[in-house]
């Protein structure tokens, strides 16, 4: 593990009056160096950053000076998990999660070494992870829908027939953020809108409403890691496995019927960041082409998924999870078992981890 230390000042939240700086950590999985750091430096540099090198440990990554982070390669991850290191990912994003394990923070926020600062509709550039905060931090409303969309924000507020039993609203346990220029799209409707962007700038935050599952979107994302933390595992994917590129979509899977479930909620929408790179649509479509067929049958699977009344916790949630993944979807492939697996190894890894933090 490489760490750097650089001396930043507090940044306090309007909302919460709390040094943010000690309360949220960074996650960035990479495989080159973070030159892309420097357009983000001035949201960034107060924050402390976990780096999660993906591919050759023997590689060197480097950091602008000024940032103050830990790093950690394979070599890291085989050292403190031991033989549970097997439930993290190689060669694919999905290795970001060991930086959820590793953090001491209530909140994370995770960003793709390719996403740069978007600007608002005035040129502003947007302050990506002040929007994501401010979602965390204010209420979601999943049990009935305000068609002013989120009623906390300023200059709204619940509409004409919300019931005030409801308008306490519950705790928000993830932020959802979204994408200017190249849209989050599959393989295939990359092939057939190869030249597509996304242009519309859409002012508005929503709660997902509970009962509704969403393909969630690791590469501008942010959770609070107290209320959700456990259940934030993005699979097993990449190298060794059929499948890659569905890591961040089976964590929200997760997470969503396991937050509906405690009663909290998911927000979408604001923030937007910059999505530079197109990546290849037939290098993803070798990666999706089985999750494309397979999810027909994951998707009614999390939709009927019930947990019992004595799952009282994120970690009793995800591990009767895993009981259903390999019940119900081992007959899809033999590959769900070894997710099951890997999802309770998981959570011991997780437990472990942070017991002794």
């Amino acid at each position: 593990m490489c760490t750097q230390t650089s001396t930043t000042r507090s940044i306090f939240s309007p909302l919460s009056g709390m040094a943010l700086k000690d309360e949220l950590d960074i996650v960035i999985p990479t495989i080159r160096n973070l030159d892309f750091l420097e357009m983000w430096r001035p949201f960034f540099q107060p924050y402390h950053l976990i780096v999660v090198q993906d591919g050759d440990p023997n590689k060197v990554i480097k950091v602008p000076e000024g940032f103050d982070y830990e790093l950690y390669n394979r070599n890291d991850i085989n050292r403190i998990l031991g033989p549970k290191a097997s439930c993290i990912s190689y060669k694919d994003s999905a290795c970001r999660c060991f930086g959820y394990m590793m953090s001491k923070k209530k909140y994370i926020y995770t960003i793709d070494d390719d996403c740069f600062v978007a600007k608002d509709p005035s040129g502003k550039d947007i302050n990506a992870l002040e929007q994501h905060i401010k979602n965390l931090l204010t209420p979601s409303t999943p049990h009935f829908f305000n068609t002013l969309y989120d009623p906390y924000r300023e200059g709204a507020d619940f509409v004409r027939g919300y019931p005030f039993s409801l308008r306490e609203g519950v705790p928000t346990a993830i932020s959802h953020g979204l994408w200017l220029n190249i849209p989050d799209y599959d393989a295939p409707t990359q092939l057939v809108k190869p030249s597509e962007r996304n242009t519309r700038y859409v002012d508005a935050v929503m709660t997902i409403p509970k009962g509704t599952v969403f393909p969630m979107c690791g590469m501008n994302l942010a959770f609070n890691r107290e209320l959700i933390g456990p259940a934030m595992y993005f699979g097993l994917m990449g190298d060794g496995q059929p499948i890659g590129r569905y890591d961040d979509m089976w964590a929200g899977w997760c997470c969503k019927v396991i937050t509906d479930h405690l009663g909290y909620g998911v927000k979408t929408g604001l923030p937007y960041i910059w999505h530079s790179k197109a990546s290849n649509p037939f290098v993803n479509l070798k990666k999706e082409y089985k999750g494309i067929f397979w999810q027909e049958d994951i998707i009614p699977f999390f939709q009927g998924v019930k947990l019992p009344a004595d799952c009282t916790t994120v970690e009793q949630c995800y591990i009767e999870l895993s009981k259903q993944v390999r019940e119900k979807l081992s007959s899809v492939d033999p590959y769900f078992g070894k997710l099951a697996d890997a999802m309770v190894t998981w959570i011991e890894a997780w437990t472990e981890v942070n017991s002794s933090k």
